[in-house]
């Protein structure tokens, strides 16, 4: 579980706990008394932290970044096209999106998010009272100069977050910097350095996206389910089949898998067949069988012994390689 501290109505409290999404982070519960909301707990941490290295954790490769990019649109999606009425997150950050132990991502903290009962047309400019919410250089800008907030408010801050994702760089100043690298034909120049294997092409089009969806007025901001997503949709599934070829290289030795799992072993041990296993595999086997499970002759005796040296070779193997299983 992870608690949120935070001013909030019983009613949005109650349409935000049946929000049911995989990437939108699960509301767990609520107390009132305390303003204190309760979320589920994802073991990455956010985003934030990959992106400038914090809390000891590493850089994210290209093709996760593009993969948060596309699910953290679908998140958005799903809280827009809400019914009765859409759903406004007004905090979207690096910080508010967090990831689980696959490094799959998920909208967070939608504490702060409005339910919107009378939405503005994106032509139109209107100006209601209203109590600005959300973080400096992530607000929309015309949210903060009229109080009037749209689901595509939270485009601007959706644009912000690519760029961020694409140069690890703080978001003051980030839009014009980035428009005049893209004007330049000098993007590579602000491109995340701790990643050395960008695909141009395609970083280039998701920095273009980032520009557009960071637009001034919401008006010229692109449309997040039709325009968006299905291009998003395709940058993933080619980013997938360049990393899936990259990765062809990058397979785990044979031993490495436990011939009763055929997974990549945690605890080998070795057993009286002179076979290495998964610990608890082999200990699943032996309750049942008195034979090996490769050769299928009687064993001698039960017990095992831990495979020190293979599990030393799995874990050094594992941290040079630590995303070659996700894609």
């Amino acid at each position: 579980m992870a608690f949120g501290f935070i001013r909030f109505d019983l009613f949005t409290v109650e349409v935000l706990s049946q929000l049911r999404h995989p990437h939108v982070v699960l509301l767990l519960g609520a107390c009132p008394e305390n303003g204190c909301l309760v979320y589920e707990y994802l073991e990455n941490g956010s985003l934030e932290d990959y992106i400038f290295h914090q809390k000891n954790k590493p850089p994210l490769p290209w093709f996760i970044r593009f993969r948060v990019i596309f699910e953290v649109a679908c998140g958005l999606a799903f809280l827009h096209s809400s019914k009765p009425e859409p759903i406004v997150h007004r905090d979207l950050k690096p910080g508010n999106i967090l990831l689980n132990r696959n490094y799959v991502s998920k909208v967070a903290d939608v504490g702060l998010a409005k339910l919107v009962t009378d939405v503005a047309p994106d032509n139109v400019t209107m100006y209601r009272h209203s109590l600005l919410a959300g973080t400096l250089h992530y607000i929309d800008p015309e949210y903060h100069r009229t109080g009037t907030i749209r689901p595509k408010s939270d485009l601007y801050a959706f644009g912000i977050t690519i760029l961020q994702l694409l140069t690890a760089r703080q978001p003051s100043g980030l839009v014009h910097a980035v428009e005049n690298a893209v004007k330049k034909g000098t993007l590579t120049e602000m491109l995340d350095k701790s990643v050395t294997d960008w695909p141009l092409a395609e970083t280039e089009e998701l920095a273009r996206l980032g520009l557009k969806c960071a637009m001034f007025r919401c008006r010229d901001r692109p449309d997040l389910k039709t325009e968006l997503i299905p291009v998003l949709k395709r940058l993933v599934e080619t980013a997938n089949s360049k990393i899936k070829k990259e990765q062809s290289n990058l397979r785990a030795p044979s031993h490495y898998f436990c011939p009763i799992l055929r997974e990549i072993m945690e605890e080998p041990e070795i057993a009286a067949d002179g076979f290495t296993y998964e610990r608890k595999a082999i200990s699943a086997w032996l309750e049942k069988h008195n034979i090996s499970p490769v050769t299928r002759q009687k064993l001698d005796h039960f017990k095992l012994t831990p495979n020190h040296t293979l599990r030393s070779a799995i874990r050094d193997w594992k941290s040079r390689v630590p995303y070659s299983n996700i894609t």
